[in-house]
């Protein structure tokens, strides 16, 4: 066995150990990293410098600016505007507070960008509102779950910020664009199988709908809305970057929570900056240690050797676009959403570009099988939450899950093989030219 050999072995070996002895996620890239550096006897110099070279980013500057932004929006009474706005406009349907959960999960999605702050939020009014109208808990809390990776997909979302940093060379403006149809492309598989399952069950009907009530919503909302307008149309417009359009909606977010709808106080907004430090130290540390553990990925060439691994197995560009979703999903089930975009992205991206997916294209299907692992477990973080908040069984959650996990893999199958779904926004807002030209010729639908 050569050293080569040896070292990645050390390196995957040591981390998926750790994984599985359920080490935190930092500790177990770390550890598994330092282990490398020293079967190769390597300084461990080189560690303090990969992890300072992963978090000295101007593009990463926009991560905490997000995060405060979710936080302080989240918890400053958008919730309930949005709940309202949703109602008005599908609660009317069969089954239409199941409806008015998932189109709100994509309106705070917009705000939010965490699946995590989604379900917290909206969970927390949603799930005992539709238990009261004679919904199933179980139902209800799957469906609040899987609405919620929405907000994964709708800009502004902090781990779009994660990829395009990690991809190198992606533009912002663009991902943040490509987020809206598949998001909405989610929102109404979702609704479909709500449906399917409302009708079997005789859920009740809302009130029909009024155009009048609809705009009275929007109206309120409005304030609401318009921070996903200062970041994205800001950063497509080329008025700000995305760092400094984060900055400048965070001061909205504070403006709008604590003087507009007056859900937070000074003190609450105290408090919430707490847990933004709290959050943002897990997410640098994790970007510092996984830059490290890149960095021995590249230089014992685990790309190339993996690139080959799975072209080996086959030529077809089909079933090696498959193969690569059902990777990324196998890794939601043992790992958290960040790490995984930290980790996967530099092996898979040249895979992925080798049979004609879009680096843009593949962002948004990593993201969307990341959402899915969050409602996997044993790490499903937003399952543990919304299980939780719902005071019901996991088992029993997931077991009424099984029909949106359904919904979602359509999703992501026609995100995977139909392209223009990410890429159609882009091209026609942001003028994005792709730059790839499908070497392998896969036989995507355009």
């Amino acid at each position: 066995m050569d050293a080569q050999t040896l070292a990645i072995i050390v390196l995957l070996g040591s981390f998926f150990v750790m994984i599985f002895l359920r080490f935190p996620i930092a500790y177990a890239v770390a550890l598994s990293t330092v282990f490398c550096l020293a079967c190769q006897g390597l300084s461990f110099n080189t560690l303090c410098q990969q992890m300072i070279k992963g978090i000295s980013s101007f593009s990463l500057m926009a991560v905490p600016f997000f995060i405060t932004m979710g936080v302080l929006m989240g918890s400053g009474g958008i919730s309930e505007k949005l709940i309202d706005l949703a109602n008005a406009l599908v609660g009317w349907m069969r089954g239409g507070m199941a409806m008015v959960n998932i189109v709100a999960s994509y309106f705070f999605g917009g705000i939010s960008g965490s699946a995590s702050a989604d379900t917290a939020s909206l969970g927390s009014i949603l799930i005992p509102m539709m238990t009261d109208q004679g919904y199933d808990a179980d139902f209800s809390t799957a469906v609040t779950i899987t609405s919620s990776c929405e907000g994964l997909l709708v800009p502004p979302s902090h781990n779009m910020v994660i990829y395009a940093t990690t991809a190198g060379g992606i533009s912002v403006g663009s991902l943040f664009l490509a987020g809206y149809l598949p998001g909405a492309l989610l929102a109404f598989c979702l609704m479909i199988g709500s449906y399917i399952i409302s009708v079997k069950r005789n859920y009740p009907k809302g009130e029909p709908f009024r155009i009048t009530v609809f705009l009275k919503q929007l109206g309120t909302s409005a304030w609401a809305l318009a921070a996903v307008i200062i970041v994205v149309f800001g950063v497509v417009g080329g008025v700000f970057t995305a760092t400094e359009s984060a900055a400048i909606a965070v001061i909205y977010s504070l403006f709008v929570s604590v003087f507009v709808y007056k859900g937070l106080d000074w003190k609450g907004v105290w408090k919430e900056l707490e847990e933004c430090v709290n959050t943002l130290s897990i997410v640098l540390i994790l970007i510092a240690c996984s830059n490290a553990f890149g960095y021995c990925l590249t230089t014992l060439h685990v790309p190339d050797l993996a690139a080959q691994a799975i072209t080996g197995l086959t030529d077809n560009p089909v079933i090696i676009a498959l193969l690569l979703d059902l990777i990324i999903l196998v890794l939601g089930c043992i790992m958290d959403m960040a790490p995984i975009i930290l980790i996967a992205t530099p092996i898979l991206l040249p895979i992925a570009t080798s049979i004609g997916i879009d680096p843009i294209q593949f962002g948004i299907i990593v993201v969307l099988n990341c959402g899915i692992g969050l409602l996997t477990p044993p790490v499903g973080a937003v399952l543990f939450i919304g299980s939780a908040i719902a005071k019901r069984p996991m088992e029993k959650v997931v077991k009424a899950t099984l029909p949106f996990y359904a919904c979602m893999i359509i999703a992501l199958l026609l995100l995977t093989f139909v392209p223009d779904i990410s890429l159609a926004l882009p091209k026609l807002i942001g003028h994005y030219v792709s730059p790839i030209q499908n070497p392998l010729g896969l036989v995507l639908i355009h």
